[in-house]
């Protein structure tokens, strides 16, 4: 769609909104893979605002650190993403989830234990060691000054604060905003920026990040939009993660108690899918309205907000369905730690769509986002086309 009432005198600048969700991030590679293809070799970077959340952080990182050539920063996600395996994201054996089940146990009984030994079900150390082996931040700078990147923005929450904090690295000075539980701070990117925003409340530890500890950036971000705009975005594209059909499950006569895997998988949800969802209506009525302004007041500066070209590519099937046809590739200690939290039955898949970080289910990702974006090529391509 395009917004009748754009300003003319200000040229294009197309921003991509990675957002997050764990494993199902592999949907958005897939996506990426596509978008290669379609503008050949040796394409240049479309996307010169560049803002991430959780694991869609970490790739729009590896986008921001090879923007220079767009085709090999996405060759390089695929490797990582298509050859996936859980020890690469934490300690999945029968020693490592037992030394952090008796952790997670401790620390919920002392707080003055819990305040050495963080209070989380899995270590992600092989998750840190990985990305400092793929990512080296210090080229973010490097492709900024080079003109392939405008600016990176990293999204995280912070447990003190209750702040949604967007890090941001840019080619210019940009004004750092405080709004209503969210604000935009300027640094220079690091692997720490990426884990803390990444860090799915209980299931994974929170980081430090100069005096407070964050968790997963999806938690309390009410407006994951407004980062890229904030950034000198005007268009922009959308990468979700929320399978179709996904909300459209009946209302059952239910028997048994949920299990902790039903709950977290809808506490999950809620973080990871809602406040997208949200922000994509809010602006779409703003747009709507400002239709409704006489052209005149746009074109003279009267009326200061434009509207925002956006483009969402989101699953065609339900995530959580494809998740549970792979659980049997997991490690037997982790399935037998999942299966007794219910992720195993149908009602915990949702849980598992998250943390199922397995070569196959990833491929299966990739190919779905890939598959999704080819049918959309003569869209895609007139949305990112420079006029």
């Amino acid at each position: 769609m395009v917004w009748p009432w754009a300003r003319r005198d200000v040229p294009p600048r197309t921003g991509l909104i990675l957002a997050g969700g764990g494993a199902r991030a592999a949907y958005q590679v897939g996506v990426l893979k596509a978008i290669a293809r379609m503008r050949g070799p040796n394409s240049t970077n479309p996307f010169p605002v560049l803002c991430g959340t959780s694991a869609g952080a970490i790739n729009a990182t590896a986008l921001a650190i090879y923007s220079p050539d767009f085709n090999d920063a996405v060759t390089r996600l695929l490797k990582v993403w298509g050859r996936f395996t859980v020890d690469q994201v934490f300690f999945a054996d029968t020693l490592g989830l037992s030394k952090s089940a008796l952790k997670m146990g401790a620390a919920l009984l002392s707080s003055r234990y819990g305040s050495r030994h963080p209070a989380a079900f899995f270590n992600r150390r092989p998750l840190k060691q990985l990305l400092n082996r793929y990512l080296p931040c210090d080229r973010i700078q490097a492709a900024i000054d080079g003109g392939h990147l405008h600016a990176l923005s990293v999204t995280a929450s912070g447990y003190t604060s209750g702040q949604s904090v967007t890090f941001y690295q840019s080619a210019e000075q940009i004004v750092p905003w405080d709004r209503a539980i969210r604000v935009g701070c300027p640094a220079e990117i690091t692997i720490e920026h990426l884990m803390a925003s990444s860090a799915i409340p209980f299931f994974f530890e929170a980081v430090k990040i100069n005096r407070e500890y964050f968790g997963d950036g999806s938690m309390r971000q009410v407006a994951p939009i407004s980062p890229a705009l904030h950034l000198g975005a005007n268009r922009v594209m959308v990468i979700g993660v929320r399978g179709a059909r996904e909300d459209e499950k009946a209302r059952e006569k239910t028997v048994g108690y949920p299990s902790v895997a039903q709950v977290a998988g809808h506490a999950l949800n809620s973080i990871f899918l809602d406040s997208m969802d949200v922000d994509l209506e809010r602006l779409e009525r703003i747009n709507r309205t400002l239709e409704l302004i006489p052209r005149k007041y746009m074109e003279d500066g009267t009326v200061k907000l434009q509207p925002v070209e956006a483009l969402v590519i989101s699953p065609s099937r339900e995530i959580s369905k494809i998740a549970a046809a792979h659980a049997h590739r997991l490690p037997r200690a982790l399935r037998f730690f999942l299966h007794g939290i219910g992720a195993m039955n149908r009602d915990g898949t949702e849980l598992l769509s998250y943390l199922l970080f397995d070569q196959a289910y990833c491929r299966e990702l990739i190919a779905l986002g890939y598959a999704d974006t080819i049918r959309r090529r003569d869209e895609i391509i007139e949305f990112l086309s420079p006029e």
